[in-house]
């Protein structure tokens, strides 16, 4: 094709804003052109920043940022328009942040020409991963930067069209889609795919800084995407480690002890009209937990506090949502049983989830008795909130069996414990029972409802209940604000 002078848009961005996605995205289409920040190679040379590419990059690269502006950026090409990832004020330094510089001697056309983007995002979700690297500071962050970038374009009457990158992330194609009709350019579906691994657009620095997750057809599964129990939990934000990320990347490593050996303890917590209930009693039992199992390196509960509520801030949770609150031992330096393996710190994990009732609270539900017995505490002392749940799940598999919503469990000698899921009350004759907290875990609903049946002045009786004790009761409920469900 005839080289032809070409329609320049430009991105900018702060660091850790998404912008190689968006980058990749405008590369599918069939009429741009990509340059992946080819100011970066005059940001070296004028800084002299010590990198491990410096030398081969200067000396394969133009670094002469006039020459790049002029013949590079506005030079002809054969296609209609060119992204341009421009770092002029911003320029990316490495894998997990850019530095902010202002390089001497740009002509303004960079500015004056062209069409812009600023691709902005929640400094929550910045400063997370920047810390990983060096203590965070307004002047790194490059956040000022942006706003002057954006004060100039808007001077010079070059508005630009403005991106959140929680926006990309939760409905990229709604997104994309407007940000092609600011931009007076028809959208195309092929900007929301493109193959894993590197690309022919990347930099040479890329195989440096930039993580590229491969996938294997292998490991695709064969069964079609299945529709959520709430729609809007497809969006959702979850807190991972030390940061909030989208539903699709809330992941841990495969040497993280959770998933070594579901060496972990939790917590479920509910939200109310803006209030977790009974937080303070939650997070003491989470701590509880964590020391009988010789947790080291454990977030403070402070810390946790601040990921929980920050978690619920950023998806709007404020009533009618459920919390998995988990805190892992956290991950190995290799495989194996020993905690000591464990020399990363804790992982803390806050899953937040639109979650309507569990049960029929209408008309009841059924259960049966599952013929497996509840952990003892001479094997695995419920009192530790643990992850170990398989007893449980066993117990589940048999209620799902039995087409019934939950599975009675009993202890060693007959007694009923609990369900799988929950702590169980009967009312006999006026009088409120419940199994002592042995085997079962002593809830903290649970241990709300004794409270509220004394203050109301009933009789409450917690001590060992046979079978046949439920099955003559007046009536019987469950608690489900703890549910495992």
């Amino acid at each position: 094709m005839a080289e032809q002078e070409i329609e320049v848009i430009h991105s900018w961005s702060a660091p850790r804003s998404l912008s190689t996605s968006l980058m990749y995205s405008f590369a599918q289409r069939d009429n741009m052109e990509v340059l992946d920040e080819p100011l970066y190679p005059a940001f070296l040379r004028v800084t002299g920043f010590d990198r491990p590419y410096r030398e081969e990059i200067l000396s394969k690269i133009e670094s002469d940022g006039n020459k790049v502006v002029n013949e590079v950026i506005f030079g002809p090409g054969g296609k209609k328009y060119r992204y341009c990832k421009v770092i002029y004020y911003i320029i990316r330094e490495d894998a997990h942040h850019m530095a902010k510089q202002r390089l001497p001697g740009l002509p303004d056309d960079l500015m004056k020409k062209g069409k812009h983007i600023l691709l902005i995002r929640n400094p929550l979700d910045i400063l997370p991963s920047f810390d990983k690297v060096v203590p965070p500071s307004f002047k790194e962050l490059g956040l000022a930067d942006l706003v002057t970038i954006y004060s100039e374009l808007c001077e010079l009457g070059k508005s630009p069209v403005i991106v959140d990158a929680a926006d990309l992330q939760q409905d990229p194609e709604a997104t994309l889609r407007s940000l092609c009709e600011d931009l007076d350019i028809p959208f195309q579906a092929t900007m929301l795919r493109w193959e894993a691994g590197p690309k022919p657009i990347d930099g040479l620095w890329a195989k440096w800084w930039r993580n590229v997750r491969k996938t294997s057809s292998l490991l695709k599964s064969p069964l079609p995407e299945p529709d959520l129990p709430v729609p809007a939990n497809k969006n959702l934000l979850a807190w991972v480690g030390d940061e909030i990320v989208p539903r699709d990347d809330a992941k841990v490593s495969v040497f993280d002890s959770i998933v070594q050996g579901g060496d972990g303890v939790w917590e479920g917590l509910r939200v109310y009209n803006g209030k977790v209930f009974k937080l303070e009693e939650h997070l003491d039992r989470l701590f509880d937990s964590a020391k009988a199992l010789a947790f080291n390196n454990i977030p403070t509960r402070e810390e946790v506090k601040q990921a929980i509520f920050r978690t619920l801030i950023r998806n709007g949770m404020l009533d009618n949502a459920h919390i998995r609150l988990t805190l892992t031992r956290g991950k190995k330096v290799t495989s194996g049983m020993s905690p000591a393996f464990n020399l990363y710190g804790c992982t803390l994990i806050v899953l937040p989830e639109w979650k309507p009732p569990v049960y029929d609270n209408t008309h009841g539900v059924n259960l049966v008795t599952a013929t497996t017995r509840r952990n003892s505490p001479n094997n695995l002392d419920s009192k530790i909130h643990h992850n170990n749940l398989l007893n449980n799940i066993l117990a589940k598999i048999e209620g799902n069996n039995a087409n019934t919503a939950d599975a009675i469990m009993l202890d060693k000698d007959g007694y009923v414990s609990e369900t799988n899921a929950t702590n169980i009350f009967l009312v006999k004759k006026g009088r409120v029972l419940t199994p002592h907290a042995d085997y079962c875990l002593p809830g903290i609903t649970r241990a709300t409802v004794m409270e509220l049946v004394v203050k109301e002045n009933l009789v409450l009786e917690e001590r060992r209940i046979s079978l046949s004790e439920f099955h003559t009761a007046d009536e019987v409920f469950m608690l489900i604000l703890e549910s495992l469900c």
